[in-house]
């Protein structure tokens, strides 16, 4: 999968130094695979939340901070959407972000 955009997990690891090596293995994970559906992410994230239009929600570090993705299975490319601490996540609609 072509993840978009790395440098978005770069700025918040850059502020949030304890979520580096959490982030930097999902993108190297989510690089590698060639995901064609949510069951293949569940097999692999079972704490993964499928959200409407093709979101999804990964708990990262422990569930200290979560990340919404937006993927397109068809043209294999996974646009990063929101990554943030718990208390972030709570504030925002997950749906629409």
């Amino acid at each position: 999968m072509r993840v978009i955009a790395r440098k978005t997990l770069r700025d918040f690891y850059e502020k949030h130094a304890d979520s580096k090596a959490s982030l930097e293995a999902w993108f190297h994970e989510v690089s590698a695979a060639e995901w064609r559906g949510p069951q293949e992410i569940k097999s692999r994230y079972p704490s993964a939340d499928f959200l409407p239009g093709k979101r999804v929600v990964f708990n990262i570090k422990g569930n200290t901070y979560r990340l919404i993705v937006n993927i397109h299975y068809n043209t294999r490319i996974v646009f990063i959407r929101f990554v943030g601490t718990h208390a972030q996540y709570d504030k925002i609609d997950a749906t629409t972000i």
